[in-house]
């Protein structure tokens, strides 16, 4: 399709206008001449920043990875909470943009994810946790966070403040007393999966991490 001759938009209020729809009308509404409407243009402008809608959509998914805030504290002690910290702000913004985690699943921007990563290896190198471990933390933490965020966002909107929302105390008894009994948040609840997954790693090492020492070897 032709380009006009000047550009009307600009690269990100294009990225903010599509996710806006998204978010509010969600992604079957979300489509360049609705785009385009909502910018007051015509959809050939459009073309001067992206070749296609895929390459909105990636643009959208990048935009919603970078507006996750990174813990500002972090030190040997309280190294575990950083990443709790990390994963539970990842999952609020993926659910502040549920009607968008199908964009995530397609177009994950694993660039920005590299980076990252980069920066958590420096962290744990820096308190003393070995090479061996780093990727194991790491590639865990990154299937485990993205699994489950993406899987809370899908659900329907009245179901993400339950756990086992359709649970029936006839049918099943025994995980109903369960649920009854469960004093946490679903977000709490991810909390706790996660320290439970790091703690895992040291206990499978034998060696304790800080609080108490950096991993030897």
């Amino acid at each position: 399709m032709p380009r006009p001759p000047q550009p009307l938009l600009d690269y990100d209020s294009v990225v903010v206008t599509a996710l806006r729809i998204i978010d509010v009308e969600g992604l079957d509404a979300f489509s360049l001449p609705r785009l385009a409407r909502e910018m007051n243009v015509r959809a050939p402008s459009l073309y001067h920043h992206f070749q296609d809608k895929a390459e909105i959509l990636r643009a959208v998914a990048r935009a919603i990875v970078l507006e996750t805030p990174r813990p500002r504290e972090r030190s040997a002690a309280t190294w575990m909470e950083f990443f709790v910290e990390q994963s539970l702000n990842f999952r609020r913004t993926v659910l502040r943009h549920a009607n968008a985690a199908p964009v995530l699943l397609q177009f994950m921007p694993r660039d920005v994810f590299a980076e990252v990563y980069d920066a958590y290896a420096a962290f744990l190198t820096e308190i003393g946790i070995p090479l061996r471990l780093q990727v194991l933390i790491m590639d865990g933490m990154d299937k485990l966070t993205l699994g489950a965020a993406l899987t809370e966002a899908i659900k329907p909107p009245s179901d993400r403040g339950e756990v086992f929302p359709h649970v029936h105390p006839d049918q099943e008894p025994v995980l109903y007393r369960a649920v009854i009994a469960n004093e946490h948040s679903p977000e709490e609840l991810w909390a706790e999966a996660i320290r439970a997954f790091l703690r895992g790693i040291v206990d499978e090492n034998r060696r304790p991490l800080p609080a108490g020492g950096p991993v030897g070897g």
